[in-house]
């Protein structure tokens, strides 16, 4: 008998040492971050499941297309070329519509706009577009513009100060906006608000954008953020949502301190924004995320622990994004 209660002893002890360093709970969750392809690859599944394919056939004038949203699509198949050449018979479109912030962090396609000086600044947009036209797997240009209309109700109702952008990529696969008016700084570009839609004009394939500038009179401030040990700028992500600008605008902490923080560089933060500060990275598969409300003060920097994060599916994701307000 005694040499049994020895035992259970004995056994009670070992649990309790192995409970004592298991680090699973608490601030010093241990975890293996993902990797640089892993992070990757979990944003292209966003913008795989975003897209929409629609087939036309060139040589029959202008066709129009109908996206899941009600955005028309109006496409002259007579313009299109491959290697210079005119193009006939079936085309393939891809085409992808982003509205909200939800799905623009799962696709990582940020709103931020590239102003006069260089730096970037939150745009509000009136939707995010990306059109590509292949015939047997080759890519076609188009000599005549693309027309899309776009039901303003999807961003919130008309807004007259939108005018056009162009998606830039670089070559980590990150978007910013230039501004694509071809009317000069005061014009609007290819973008007309008649009715309860916008009237979208641009001759090229690729990324579009109906966006202004967000605008805050308050002073500026640069912040930063510090993402959980082993998390960086390959295998992980910071955005920011603006409270009270509704679901369609967000912004991303495009750069990586050499002190291994992601940072926001421009000087664009408004003091006393309310927002909400979002870390996330790849799981097996699934998002693992972090929200965090803050009120900006000059120069703060904001700390994630794994404590903080959740994993959950890209929809719920989505979900938790879209209901920041």
């Amino acid at each position: 008998m005694k040499t049994n209660f020895r035992k259970i002893g004995l056994l009670i002890f070992a649990l309790t040492t192995f409970a004592s360093c298991d680090n699973s709970d608490g601030d010093d969750i241990k975890l293996s971050p993902p990797t640089a392809a892993a992070f990757k690859s979990i944003s292209e599944k966003g913008l795989k499941r975003n897209t929409q394919n629609f087939t036309m056939t060139a040589g029959n004038g202008v066709v129009t297309l109908t996206s899941a949203k009600g955005v028309k699509l109006y496409i002259n198949g007579d313009c299109l070329t491959k290697n210079g050449n005119p193009v006939t018979g079936q085309v393939d479109i891809e085409y992808i519509e982003l509205f909200d912030k939800g799905n623009m962090l799962v696709t990582n396609k940020p709103t931020m706009g590239i102003m006069p000086d260089g730096n970037r600044n939150l745009l509000i947009s009136g939707g995010e577009f990306f059109i590509k036209a292949t015939q047997d797997g080759k890519e076609l240009t188009t000599g005549c513009n693309i027309t899309l209309m776009v039901p303003a109700d999807l961003t919130g109702g008309v807004d007259n100060a939108m005018t056009l952008w162009k998606g830039i990529i670089d070559d980590e696969g990150n978007l910013a906006w230039e501004d694509a008016r071809n009317d000069g700084a005061n014009g609007k570009g290819g973008v007309q608000a008649e009715g309860n839609n916008y009237y979208v004009s641009f001759g090229n394939f690729g990324w579009t954008n109906v966006d202004k500038f967000y605008s805050d009179p308050r002073p500026k401030t640069t912040i930063l953020a510090d993402a959980p040990e082993g998390y960086d700028n390959t295998n992980s992500a910071i955005y920011l949502s603006y409270d009270g600008e509704g679901t369609n605008a967000l912004a991303k902490l495009d750069t990586y301190t050499t002190e291994g923080l992601f940072s926001e560089h421009y000087g664009q933060i408004p003091i006393g924004l309310a927002c909400h500060v979002i870390f996330v990275t790849e799981e097996n598969g699934n998002w693992r995320y972090a929200i965090k409300g803050v009120t900006v003060q000059a120069n703060d920097v904001y700390t994630f622990t794994m404590a903080e994060t959740t994993v959950g599916t890209e929809a719920q994701l989505i979900a938790a994004i879209n209901a920041i307000q």
